[in-house]
């Protein structure tokens, strides 16, 4: 196990005020609430709970030098930015733990996501000094063209639980990069994380004011004002499909600016010509990354019914090692999931499969004890009607059902609303473009089990939102375009 002492120290030191303009403060009426450990369901410690005066007084603070940030030259919002990734880098083992501790998921994930999620830092740094534009001559010949990009403005960020630090460096790191100020209000299971980041930017030298973090226990009477206010430009979401489609018809009122990354149900389909070893070992990251809480985790497995028993035999093979336990143990590959809630989801989800005739090959039964922990579990010979198919798991739990026609397995992977994430097996080159293109998602991986990069545009379409994340795209999502007209 784990140095406790280490998790001690470290709750300890770690922030649990508001981050509000850039100063450590109490909640206006002094009102906490409480951070669990999903691996116990004991508490980790109290944090300040943001009221809507915080939020507005959040607002205040980066409406007061949002002009003074945009005017600030972009290497130098880029070196700070530099200078941050620095820090995170320095400081990986206390994010890793730290995460561990409010989510739960194994040290090895965590340490994982320390890296990705610092190297958004990294990315924006230098494309912060990239943001341009364009001077041409009208095609009538009656002036001249300019176009210029400018800061969207200040903007507020909804964060999720699942991936504590990268969700909030990826919206972040454009943010600032574009000029932009920016509120932050993490999702309240793990706040910490992002709390600790303020902390270590404001020592990096952030501006006061650029950035605030307000946890809080109350989302909709925090965010509502701010998203009311015509001061805020911006409103970008990582979370659930349900929750965003509320978050646009209320920001409609204001025609805010909005970026949606929402929920999915990420198809892995196994042709018959795939190489079976390799589309196991791919499974087994697209399905088991983060515990299977990923938007982008495999969830339905979609196998030609020539290769699907020895794909099914080879996965639940290599699923079975998988030790489920504290996130904090080092021999944990599995931790916990969130909450009680979506432990009860996961577990009817299954057992709804089970009931309309599904066949468990792994796992498919939680433990007893403390904590919200489900073991990796493999369902064979999914029915059409079964939930599981239509809604997104969020855990480690993966539903096999066969095809027999490159048609049949693209209708198959098409059947959802949604379209975030999708993978497709094949040593078939033709086969692969002609799929990835038929296949109605933002994002296909080929051949691959993991597809995020920070060069990449994350993203994806239907009811997985829009806007992206990432690549040289994100930042457009926090700059507006400016024509000039000019005299001939």
């Amino acid at each position: 196990m784990m140095d406790v002492m280490d998790a001690v120290e470290l709750m300890r030191t770690v922030p649990t005020t508001l981050f509000l303009g850039g100063e450590k403060r109490d909640a206006e009426n002094g009102a906490t609430f409480t951070v669990f450990d999903p691996a116990t369901g004991d508490a980790l410690t109290e944090v300040a709970d943001a009221s809507p005066g915080d939020g507005m007084k959040a607002l205040d603070a980066a409406v007061a030098v949002q002009r003074e940030w945009a005017a600030t030259p972009a290497r130098q919002r880029g070196e700070l930015l530099r200078a941050v990734f620095e820090k995170i880098t320095a400081r990986a083992d206390d994010f890793a733990l730290l995460m561990t501790l409010e989510m739960g998921k194994a040290l090895p994930e965590s340490a994982a996501e320390v890296k990705y999620g610092a190297e958004f830092f990294r990315w924006f740094s230098e494309e912060a000094v990239r943001i341009a534009g364009r001077y041409t001559p009208a095609p009538a010949g009656n002036g001249r063209i300019l176009v210029t990009k400018q800061p969207v403005g200040p903007c507020l960020a909804i964060t999720p639980w699942n991936f504590p630090l990268a969700m909030g460096t990826r919206k972040i790191g454009p943010a600032l990069a574009a000029g932009c100020t920016m509120i932050v209000k993490p999702a309240s299971e793990t706040p910490l994380t992002m709390l600790l980041l303020a902390e270590i930017m404001a020592d990096a030298g952030l501006p006061k004011g650029v950035l605030s973090v307000l946890p809080t226990s109350k989302s909709g009477e925090v965010t509502g004002p701010l998203i009311d206010d015509p001061r805020l430009r911006k409103l970008t979401f990582t979370g659930s499909t349900g929750v965003g489609r509320m978050l646009v018809e209320k920001s409609a009122k204001g025609l805010l600016r909005t970026s949606m990354e929402l929920g999915g149900n990420a198809p892995f389909v196994v042709f018959d010509d795939a190489d079976v070893d390799k589309a196991v070992a791919g499974a087994l990251l697209a399905k088991m990354r983060n515990g299977g809480e990923a938007c982008t985790a495999a969830n339905r497995f979609h196998v030609a019914n020539s290769v699907r028993e020895e794909f099914t035999a080879k996965l639940v093979d290599k699923l079975s090692s998988y030790k489920l336990g504290p996130g904090t143990d080092p021999d944990t590959t599995l931790g916990p999931l969130i909450n009680a809630d979506q432990l009860e989801k996961v577990g009817e989800l299954v057992q709804d499969a089970v009931g309309a005739g599904a066949r468990v090959r792994l796992g498919g039964v939680a433990p007893e004890g403390s904590g919200y922990f489900y073991p990796a579990t493999v369902l064979d010979e999914i029915p059409a009607q079964a939930r599981i198919l239509k809604e997104e798991v969020f855990g480690p739990v993966a539903a096999i059902a066969g095809f027999d026609t490159e048609e049949e397995g693209i209708a198959a992977a098409n059947d959802t609303e949604f379209g975030l994430a999708a993978y497709i097996f094949t040593r078939d080159l033709d086969r692969a473009l002609r799929v990835a293109d038929a296949i109605e998602s933002g994002m296909v991986g080929v051949n691959r089990g993991v597809i995020s990069d920070t060069a990449a545009p994350f993203g994806g379409v239907k009811a997985s939102g829009f806007g992206r994340e990432g690549g040289s795209e994100g930042i457009e999502e926090y700059l507006e375009t400016k024509y000039v007209a000019l005299e001939p």
